[in-house]
């Protein structure tokens, strides 16, 4: 069997969606939190359990006869809760009900030096998995192109991009994301620790984007740069936790830095066609 963790979840539901059109539902599992929130999975025929990261007695069960399981990253850290210590619950677990593989949603900039804090969850859980005695895969995903849609702000409609100096970033679709993991996961391809990283085929900044909308939106959109002191104020203004404010200061320092940069042919190839583009994606939102 494999079991998907977090499948509630927008990146875990979409890929047990795809998953079941790879291999029969009867052999593909949801751990969930709240079954409640899985009927549309169970409608497919997929075994759904409770398998809370944050309580992991619930996760032996939830894990039960699984040969291969799916790790979704856990975001705790957003709400200041301790993502390693759910991914270290969820890797224990899978060890102790013998797990064959365990596959995780890592990033493509996963290190301990990353000015962008969840990097620093993503290395540390890649080392705790070189370390478990099972064999492993790290998903390096590319950064979601929807983050980068959400940094655009409301400038589909003021005509205004407004941040710090950012880099070039290799947007890549959820939909892509989940695909490529369902074609793991059912055996299309096998990596052993991280893959190359798995990106949208362009990489972007925020400059690049304000110029697809312009041209989509038939009017100009234009990038504001400032400074991060004013970027922490307005966060803080409108009540952003410090958490909050310092991840996407640090995602700009980040991609500066060229972390999220490198557009890799690997996405495409599993996919078997050119991932999903950010104008296409910026396209579907202005068509709402």
């Amino acid at each position: 069997m494999i079991v998907v963790t977090g499948a509630t979840g927008e990146l875990g539901r979409a890929i047990v969606q795809k998953l079941v059109g790879l291999v029969p539902a009867a052999q593909v599992g949801a751990s969930v939190r709240d079954p409640g929130k899985a009927r549309e999975l169970e409608a497919l025929g997929v075994r759904v359990r409770r398998g809370d990261f944050g309580d992991p007695d619930s996760l032996p069960h939830a894990f039960e006869g699984t040969e291969q399981l799916l790790i979704v990253s856990s975001n705790a850290r957003a709400s200041g809760g301790d993502p390693l210590a759910q991914h270290r619950s969820a890797v224990e677990a899978a060890r102790a009900v013998g797990v064959r593989r365990i596959i995780y949603t890592s990033h493509m900039a996963a290190n301990g030096t990353s000015a962008f804090p969840p990097m620093l969850d993503h290395a540390a859980t890649e080392g705790m998995l070189a370390a478990c005695g099972t064999a492993w895969t790290a998903l390096r995903n590319g950064f979601y192109a929807a983050s980068g849609i959400a940094l655009m702000g409301d400038a589909l409609e003021t005509g205004v991009i407004e941040a710090p100096a950012d880099g070039k970033v290799a947007w890549t679709a959820h939909a892509d994301l989940a695909e490529a993991a369902a074609i793991v996961l059912a055996g299309g391809e096998r990596f052993e620790g991280p893959t190359p990283p798995l990106t949208g085929a362009e990489a972007l900044d925020l400059g690049d984007m304000a110029g697809i909308a312009s041209d989509l939106l038939g009017r100009p959109v234009r990038r504001e740069t400032i400074t991060e002191e004013l970027l922490r104020a307005k966060m803080t203004a409108r009540g952003a936790p410090e958490g909050a404010v310092a991840m996407v200061s640090g995602l700009h320092t980040a991609s500066r830095a060229g972390e999220f940069a490198p557009a890799d042919p690997t996405l495409a190839r599993l996919l078997g066609r050119t991932p999903t583009s950010m104008r296409a994606l910026i396209a579907q939102k202005l068509r709402g």
